[in-house]
């Protein structure tokens, strides 16, 4: 474990911005900070234009191993402890606040992290905040936030038809193994799930995006805003994408998820088939099986934590401009311990990872997933998102999403729920489905 602060307390102070102040510095919403001119490189979590966007980085805590999630939450309440914290606002991700991003796995090389911005743009509800967070003694001001703001102001986008906006040169290249490889893994967990004992297995792989020009972080995110609206768009550090999937969100005493198994590739049928995607996907014994797993797994794990839970009998379905998915949304009223209620960043411990992303039993599919991938997920498939000091945060399934390598190479991950029934080459091509979002985002063609 590794933390970096400051010799003085954080200090934090949130304050409203209103529609006057917006005008002058020409911030018409959240995506203003993604311009394809811009210089701004920010920690991002947005959907459906709110969410929060982050500036610089005063504190940082990284780690791996087993204990990640325990060691951040000590970290972050140790840096709580002594914080002074001025919020007029008042809602989930005012105040002091952190993003975040963990290993899929405990046996990961790569580190999980939690970040503390300088500066926060807040768009929620049609409130609008900024947050400036210091850890060197000075006390912030709304005087202050507002010129860190302003030297963040946005540029005009590019024009439209510019050259930006033309297919990229490059290439996609097999990532740990081959697309002929990765079938015979796929039938290898099939083998594992008949012998007995395991009822399914979640297998990912990855391929390797290599771009002539240099990668630019920002249109990357331009482009999943604005094509993967219903998604949450991600970014901490390197690690970038547009998830469809809610590992747990928490406001106060109530926590959400957005649970999905079950997939149908959109590429060849038309726009608004949602009939055709409910009769395939509801009416697959396969599909169903699969999202049931994944709805069992997260309920049970999250059942502890709750006075209430509900989620509905009948999965419905999420359309996306890439994929159709059986999903459900769990509701649960938290439950208080010695006048505590848990913590965003506790709830993700608990629930980490679920049928979707692993398999049932988690502990047998993990170690499959070991013994059969050959590659080490990093932060694919582990949490992503923010948390706040008052236990707030979302945390999203780090999904459909790539982690830049360096300025020519991204590495993308994607992967599919195997059971019983699956067919290899279905499973493959599911795969492909779930990489294009990364692979549009890059302007790179669909597949090689």
């Amino acid at each position: 474990m590794t933390a970096s602060l400051g010799t003085h307390p954080l200090r934090t102070l949130t304050t409203a911005l209103d529609p006057a102040t917006l005008s002058e510095l020409g911030i018409t919403g959240a995506t203003s900070f993604l311009s394809k001119n811009s210089d701004v490189d920010p920690l991002t979590w947005l959907r459906r234009g709110e969410g929060l966007l982050g500036f610089g980085e005063i504190a940082s805590f990284s780690g791996s191993g087993p204990d990640r999630f325990s060691d951040a939450e000590q970290w972050w309440k140790e840096l709580l402890a002594s914080a002074t914290v001025e919020d007029s606002v008042r809602i989930p991700g005012t105040g002091a606040m952190a993003f975040g991003s963990f290993a899929f796995s405990k046996t990961s090389r790569y580190e999980s992290l939690l970040i503390v911005p300088a500066l926060v743009v807040g768009f929620a509800g049609g409130t609008v905040w900024l947050t400036q967070l210091t850890i060197d003694g000075s006390s912030p001001t709304r005087e202050s936030a507002l010129e860190l703001l302003r030297g963040l102001a946005p540029t005009p986008s590019a024009p439209e038809g510019s050259t930006s906006d033309a297919p990229s040169e490059g290439s996609v290249s097999s990532g740990a193994l081959t697309e002929k490889q990765w079938k015979d893994t796929v039938a290898a967990g099939v083998e594992a799930i008949v012998r007995g004992g395991l009822e399914k297995v979640v297998l990912a792989r990855d391929v390797l995006a290599t771009l002539q020009e240099p990668v630019q972080r920002v249109s990357i995110l331009q482009r999943l805003v604005t094509l993967y609206d219903e998604c949450w768009t991600y970014a901490v550090r390197g690690l970038v994408g547009a998830t469809p999937e809610i590992l747990i969100k928490v406001d106060g005493a109530t926590a959400q998820a957005r649970v999905l198994a079950g997939t149908l590739d959109r590429e060849d049928e038309p726009a608004g088939s949602t009939g055709f995607a409910a009769t395939v996907l509801g009416g697959s014994a396969k599909q169903r099986q699969e999202h049931d797993f994944a709805v069992r797994s997260l309920t049970r794990q999250l059942a502890p934590f709750a006075t209430d839970l509900s989620f509905p009998a009948e999965p419905f379905i999420l359309e996306l401009p890439n994929v159709w998915h059986l999903a459900s949304d769990v509701t649960a009223q938290l439950a208080s311990s010695n006048g505590h209620l848990p913590t965003s960043l506790a709830l993700v411990e608990a629930l980490h990872p679920t049928a979707a992303v692993c398999g049932t039993p988690r502990e047998d599919a993990g170690e499959l997933i070991l013994e059969l991938e050959q590659m080490d997920r990093g932060p694919y498939a582990g949490p992503v998102g923010w948390l706040d000091g008052a236990g707030n945060g979302e945390w999203g399934i780090a999904l459909r999403g790539a982690v830049l390598e360096d300025a020519h190479h991204v590495r993308l991950y994607a992967g599919a729920g195997i059971v019983q029934a699956s067919d290899p080459a279905a499973e493959l091509a599911e795969t492909w489905a779930k990489f294009r979002p990364m692979l549009q985002a890059l302007n790179l063609a669909h597949r090689p």
